[in-house]
């Protein structure tokens, strides 16, 4: 789990310099981006990726 949340903080990350870059988004108002964008990543990766395991019971 750890190196999924790494992941999902370097994605936060990496979208936050390209708004940066595109000039969507200034320095000194990343504060108020980085919450619902590391949120959004977050949700989405763990609800599509972090599946429960399939049980090994059989029903017939």
């Amino acid at each position: 789990m750890k190196s999924i949340d790494e992941q999902i903080l370097r994605t936060t990350k990496e979208i936050i310099v390209k708004f940066i870059e595109m000039g969507r988004l200034s320095p000194s108002n990343i504060h108020e981006s980085f919450k619902d964008i590391y949120t959004t990543v977050d949700e989405t990766v763990k609800k599509n990726v972090i599946k429960p395991a399939p049980s090994n019971d059989k029903q017939d």
